[in-house]
């Protein structure tokens, strides 16, 4: 059957993704089926390289912070702040550390300043996003950032009798940031601060920032930047999302788990949404968050099932959304060993490539009714392919083997 499929199968570069879809995307999503594996971030470089410089992608979305991810932005645009710093202080979930991701933001400010001494002009520059809250598995964070930035931007341009609020208004409704971060919140509602009255006030003041922000538009944008606009609205969007997130964190209906994990993706989905409004655009994050299919996991012991951002995203895009799902052969510093030979990365692992790009629509078609077996990982950490979604796929990036550490 190796044989047969071989054919299926491309080099992963540029080109080839290109070959797979009917036009150049205006986000193309690349997934990974677990995180902190170097190898996987390498290969995603190498493809946004060449998507920079063959298909006019100017901009790369990862799955971390998006207020943090405007430190790593105007390092890569504006060379502000260190290499050092930014690793430290733009990234979310850890992610910094990742050499993968070190050479990423090295890579985009050199390309930056690669034209000469003033740089490249700034509709052609390289430009990075965060698409995720400032969200971490232990908790939400504080509102007071985002929503004290919206307010600052506002009152600097509009009548003060429009807002709706004062600044130390805000700041005595916010208290102590120490009450929305509580790690013991997570797991127990009671410990939330999410639909205290104050967090109730807060939410109708955020929603009332938002829209002066959109009514004010055409003052805002001819008296400011389309730049401050732009994150005035992340700020917007992020304050009245982290809101309705610590609000869902204090309730104790059966349905709070996937409230939460439902939040969470629309906030992602808004803000990729953003960006692709900016220009083409490579995404990158785990499998779960990008695909169009329904995502499901177990967490507390409860099955979750949401529609990721992906499947937000694709719904209102269309064809100008496209996802490249990615599965491993092999990881063997976690127990995950070679693939069963039914499944499809036992199939694909048959191959002698160590990495390739799958057609999965011909793929599909040469398996005809002899489906794969699901596969099942030893490690909680490494989500498997599911051959179910095969012929809906856009593409696949298989990685014969994850060097080992």
């Amino acid at each position: 059957m190796a044989t047969d499929i071989r054919d299926t199968t491309h080099a992963v570069d540029a080109a080839a993704v290109m070959g797979l879809l009917p036009a150049r995307p205006r986000l193309l999503a690349l997934g990974e089926p677990t995180h902190g594996e170097d190898a996987l971030l390498d290969l995603r470089n190498e493809l946004f390289r060449q998507l920079v410089e063959e298909e006019g992608y100017r901009t790369i979305a990862v799955e971390s912070d998006c207020v943090r991810g405007l430190i790593v932005d105007a390092y890569v645009t504006a060379g502000t702040g260190t290499l050092d710093e930014v690793m430290e202080h733009g990234f979310s979930h850890g992610w910094g550390s990742q050499a993968g991701n070190r050479e990423l933001v090295r890579w985009m400010r050199a390309y930056n300043v690669r034209a000469g001494h003033d740089g490249r002009p700034a509709s052609d520059r390289l430009r990075f996003a965060g698409f995720d809250g400032p969200l971490e598995i232990t908790g939400a964070a504080s509102p007071r950032q985002v929503l004290t930035a919206l307010h600052a931007y506002l009152a600097a341009e509009v009548d003060a009798d429009l807002l709706p609020c004062t600044a130390g208004t805000l700041d005595r409704l916010i208290g102590a940031d120490e009450r929305w971060t509580e790690p013991a919140a997570m797991r127990d509602p009671a410990r939330s601060v999410g639909r205290s009255a104050e967090a109730d006030r807060l939410r109708l003041l955020a929603d009332d920032l938002v829209a002066l922000l959109d009514a004010q538009a055409p003052h805002l944008l001819a008296a400011t930047s389309r730049e401050e606009w732009d994150r005035a609205c992340l700020y917007g969007r992020t304050a009245t999302g982290l809101l309705r997130y610590h609000h869902w964190m204090a309730d104790t209906s059966p349905a709070r788990l996937t409230r939460l994990v439902t939040v969470r993706d629309q906030m992602m989905a808004d803000t990729l949404l953003a960006v692709a409004a900016r220009g083409p655009a490579l995404v990158h994050a785990h499998n779960s968050h990008l695909q169009r299919e329904k995502s499901t996991m177990r967490m507390g012991g409860a099955p979750l099932a949401w529609w990721s951002a992906g499947a937000l995203v694709g719904a209102r895009l269309g064809e100008e959304y496209a996802f490249l799902a990615t599965a491993l052969g092999t990881i063997r510093h976690r127990g995950v060993d070679t693939p069963p030979p039914d499944t499809v990365e036992g199939l694909l692992y048959a191959l002698p490539r160590d990495h390739c790009l799958v057609d999965t629509r011909r793929l599909a078609a040469a398996l005809g009714d002899a489906r794969p077996a699901p596969r099942e990982s030893p490690w909680f950490g490494y989500a498997p392919f599911d051959p179910a979604h095969l012929a809906d796929s856009d593409g696949l990036v298989f990685v014969r083997d994850v060097p080992q550490r």
